[in-house]
This record gives C-alpha cells, sequence and structure tokens, in this order.
C-alpha cells in the first residue's frame, strides 16, 4: 500500500473488466451502519458518457479555480499542480463513480415511504478505501476525484433522488510518461498514539 498513488496521468490500454468487477465485490464487503450497505457503484465504461463526465467537471472546475477557492485552498493544491483540466477522465478506460445512498425508497400500493439510512457518510467512506485497496492491490491506478458540486453526475448517469455522488475515481493503467508530485506521507510516530 506505500506504493498507491493518486495518478492523474492515465493510459487508454485496456483494463480486463473483472479487474473491475472484483474491486466492487470487495468494496461491498465493508462494513456499514445496521448493514444497510448504502452504496453504488457505476461503472461507466461508455467514452460518450465519459465526455459529458468530463465536460461537465471540467466546468465545475473551472468555476471552482477561477471563483469559489479561497486563496489558502488554492495555495494548498499548488504543489500537487492541479488544475480544472481533468483529461484523465476521458483517457481511463474505465470511471467508477460511487454514489452514496442517503435513504431507502420504499414503492407499496402507490405509496412511496422511506427507510432511514445510518452512518451513511463514514459506511461509503469505508467501502470506497476498501474499493481503493483492492484496485491498487491488482496493479491499477486510480485517483480519487471530487468536484464540486456534483449533482451532474447524478443527472448525466440517471441515479434516483435517493442517490448521491461520493466520489469519481478514474481506473486504469498510468500512461508511460506519468508523473506523481513529490510528496510524503506523515510517520507512524505522527499518526499513532498508544496509551
Amino acid at each position: 500500500m506505500a506504493a498507491r498513488r493518486s495518478v492523474r496521468f492515465m493510459s487508454s490500454e485496456p483494463v480486463p473488466f473483472e479487474l473491475i468487477e472484483n474491486g466492487i465485490r470487495c468494496a461491498a464487503l465493508a462494513p456499514s451502519g445496521a448493514n444497510q450497505q448504502p452504496w453504488t457503484f457505476v461503472v461507466v465504461k461508455d467514452s460518450e458518457i465519459n465526455r459529458k463526465i468530463r465536460e461537465a467537471a471540467e466546468a465545475e472546475e473551472r468555476e471552482s479555480y477561477e471563483h469559489r477557492m479561497p486563496q489558502a485552498w488554492l495555495d494548498a493544491l499548488a504543489p500537487l499542480g492541479t488544475d480544472w483540466h481533468k483529461d484523465f477522465l476521458e483517457a481511463a478506460p474505465y470511471l467508477i463513480v460511487v454514489f452514496r445512498i442517503d435513504f431507502g425508497l420504499n414503492h407499496a400500493a402507490e405509496c412511496e415511504t422511506k427507510t432511514k439510512h445510518y452512518y451513511v457518510q463514514e459506511s461509503v467512506g469505508i467501502a470506497t478505501g476498501f474499493l481503493l485497496a483492492a484496485l491498487h492491490m491488482s496493479g491499477l491506478a486510480t485517483l480519487t476525484h471530487t468536484p464540486s458540486p456534483m449533482g451532474f453526475l447524478s443527472s448525466i448517469l440517471g441515479r434516483p433522488k435517493n442517490e448521491r455522488p461520493f466520489v469519481l475515481i478514474p481506473v486504469g493503467f498510468p500512461a508511460a510518461d506519468a508523473t506523481v508530485p513529490d510528496i510524503a506521507k506523515k510517520t507512524i510516530a505522527q499518526v499513532m498514539k498508544v496509551r
């Protein structure tokens, strides 16, 4: 896991779908509040849909970089070399969009009722971590992308009203000339405290 990095330069080289399916199978094993499993993983492999997602994401990101983000946020991102251009959204052979299911919808006798879901954010976060680890262990590169706002993903992918986008993950092999920022992780002494 120490070798896992966020990759923004993806190859269009085909990826066996079995690796994607196995990654999602692993993610679906994550623990969840009341075992409600409040997630949907939408796998996008259609290049036309990828293009629509990229166009919508870049529109939101451009607005964020140019008008929404305070200077402190832009300064924090500067070492990563990111901007509003999101080429990886079309280059990656797959996009996995993780949706959180905020509440259950039950349809019976022309009456719609809602079922409360518990610890949705935490549950979907854990499942996403499982997914990233599984894809990495399969030899694939990933990136967690969270354009804000992300409502366009619900629209483009036709998701129901009880689902909200959580994260967009391009998946593939890294491009031959891929680079990653020179960053370091905190040491075990910095993150672990024993009492």
